[in-house]
């Protein structure tokens, strides 16, 4: 039987960016715990059948999912104002969003820089400042949940990811400002820092398949599961947290010695 304080049943969950990866699994974790979630992608066409397998599966929990673009304002707002109808509300909000390219420093452009900048800090931006309209009382207490992904790239340097890194350094400084700025409206703002995850845009830039991957609970360990941060992401969601905020949470195992991806990777 799980302990009550670690228990998110009943909760209301909005997660960004889940039409896979991280994502979509801490979408399905929620659900499994018995959260309902609304769910979003830039496409309806990846994040519809994210939501249908929810729903179709043997969980307490359902999906409801739409697009929406962080990169613009509009669609962040209708997003949170869908999901709170069709919820009921929202209790947690992750912002996951995100994407990035390598490339040299001196290769990136303007361009480059502000796409990747934009989609990862200024999407957790919006869609922070509106779930700020939902989360936050007056009377204080348990306002609600803020969970931002950033990156152990936004805490350590990694080459070819000068932009990502920017932007995810810059998530982890928002979070702790937010966390003190709100701290009096009951919101707990934390962020996940992972480390090497296996998810879709992982294998298709660096040729990583499952059998990289070792069984769960090996310690020594470069390459994770999504459901490793998504486990995270519950707990800090849960009660069971009520004490944390302003944190960065790294995930992210022990590297072992020599391991030469985790070194080119700037993964220390």
């Amino acid at each position: 039987m799980q302990a009550p304080e670690f228990a998110v049943e009943g909760a209301n969950v909005l997660v960004t960016g889940a039409s896979q990866g991280i994502g979509q699994a801490i979408a399905e974790t929620f659900a499994a715990a018995g959260a309902d979630v609304a769910i979003c992608s830039r496409s309806m066409d990846r994040v519809g059948p994210v939501a249908d397998d929810i729903n179709e599966a043997d969980v307490s929990g359902r999906a409801f999912a739409t697009e929406c673009d962080v990169r613009e304002r509009e669609d962040v707002a209708a997003f949170f104002a869908a999901a709170a109808d069709e919820l009921g509300g929202l209790d947690i909000v992750v912002n996951n969003a995100g994407g990035e390219f390598i490339a040299d420093f001196e290769d990136i452009s303007e361009g480059g820089w502000e796409a990747v900048t934009d989609l990862n800090l200024g999407g957790t931006y919006r869609c922070s400042q509106v779930a700020g309209e939902y989360l936050r009382t007056s009377e204080g207490g348990d306002g609600g949940v803020i969970i931002n992904m950033a990156s152990v790239n936004g805490q350590h340097a990694a080459p070819g990811e000068s932009h990502y890194g920017a932007a995810k350094a810059g998530i982890i400084r928002l979070s702790e400002t937010l966390a003190t700025e709100w701290a009096d409206d009951g919101v707990r703002v934390n962020c996940i820092a992972p480390g090497l995850i296996q998810t879709p845009g992982v294998a298709e830039t660096l040729g990583i398949d499952e059998s990289d991957i070792p069984e769960r609970g090996e310690t020594y360990r470069r390459i994770g599961y999504p459901e490793e941060i998504a486990d995270l992401a519950v707990f800090l969601g849960s009660p069971a947290a009520s004490f944390v905020t302003g944190e960065t949470y790294t995930a992210k195992g022990v590297p072992r010695p020599g391991n030469s991806m985790s070194n080119d990777l700037g993964l220390k």
